[in-house]
């Protein structure tokens, strides 16, 4: 109860902690010999914690962010029990000190304006599950959504106003923002509505997007958007080049952010609009477009024979390279 209730973190976020302690608990039994029934707090010391971390790393292959969140989990759950036990505080001390991993700036994949037109235009909106299938694209690229952010919208999370229609999203941490839609994107939203929701008015707590079992409507899943947009990826493949071999739901949100910032949009707001808890997490797009540029710098120079420039001292002149070297 404490992380939901008194932390108000959200269900996904529960869910990580529980599988970080899932995680830690295979390690005690499988390196150390330890099961369920024999753990204490003894367990979390500083140096098991560390051998966690290693054994993700090297057995699971595990990226240095993924272990930094598992060991995140382990450091909140040892600050906790710190706090009903004084006498404990000094594992979390000792959890703390362990420096996280280091890792590479991500690489942002995103879709060109030519790859997003045509992905956006396989669906055949004739047929009912393929109409719901393009506007849930549609929608998660105009927002710059989180995909599950996009599956948790209900009736009543969106605003109908004609001149600045908006909805509300609920990201990471249960945090609320809201969101506009361009005027395209809210006439797709009536039309989707007419055929999915023709009593929106009255149902306002439904799910926006959901599938029908048994007569029973449930949440759509992350895996069938993800079965979809794999699917129209590869349709698209041989007709656009330029997307990449696997097309899944993120790069619709990286694809707008990287078009938003484009288009001018100062990273403070793009962070904001993102749902970013820092502003440093956005800069992986200020990041990603300075690299576009500069490799289409190298590739429009690459043919053009570039002068090498000669020193101007004499390699010979031992005295004069010294001084160079600052060691005269």
């Amino acid at each position: 109860m404490y992380l939901p209730k008194q932390k108000c973190y959200s269900e996904n976020t529960v869910t990580s902690y529980k599988y970080a302690f899932n995680l830690f608990l295979d390690f005690l039994n499988s390196r150390k010999g330890i099961g369920m029934a024999k753990i204490t707090m003894d367990c979390f010391s500083g140096e098991s914690v560390s051998e966690f971390m290693e054994w993700l790393s090297r057995e699971r292959n595990n990226s240095a962010s993924t272990c930094n969140q598992r060991m995140m989990a382990l450091r909140s759950f040892a600050k906790y029990n710190g706090t009903k036990d004084f006498s404990q505080f000094s594992l979390y001390a000792e959890i703390k000190s362990i420096p996280a991993k280091k890792s590479s700036p991500k690489t942002v994949e995103f879709l060109s304006e030519s790859a997003l037109e045509i992905l956006l235009t396989r669906p055949n909106a004739q047929k009912i599950s393929e109409m719901r299938n393009q506007f849930f694209m549609i929608l998660m690229y105009d927002t710059a959504a989180r995909c599950q952010e996009i599956l948790d919208i209900r009736i009543k999370d969106i605003c109908f106003n004609e001149k600045t229609p908006y909805l509300y999203l609920t990201g990471k941490g249960n945090k609320t923002r809201s969101v506009p839609m361009m005027d395209a994107t809210y006439r797709h939203l009536l039309k989707y509505l007419e055929k999915f929701h023709p009593d929106y008015k009255k149902n306002t707590d439904e799910f926006l997007f959901y599938i029908t079992t048994h007569g029973i409507r449930h949440q759509m899943s992350q895996d069938t958007v993800e079965v979809f947009m794999k699917r129209y990826g590869k349709e698209a493949k041989p007709i656009c080049p330029d997307l990449p071999d696997k097309v899944h739901p993120h790069q619709l949100r990286h694809t707008r952010a990287i078009h938003l910032y484009r288009g001018g949009m100062p990273l403070s707001i793009l962070s904001e609009f993102l749902g970013h808890c820092s502003e440093e997490t956005t800069r992986i797009y200020a990041y990603a477009d300075t690299e576009m540029k500069r490799e289409a710098i190298n590739k429009a120079t690459a043919d053009i024979a570039m002068p090498e420039e000669k020193p101007i001292w004499d390699e010979t002149d031992e005295e004069t390279l010294r001084k160079l070297a600052g060691l005269r």
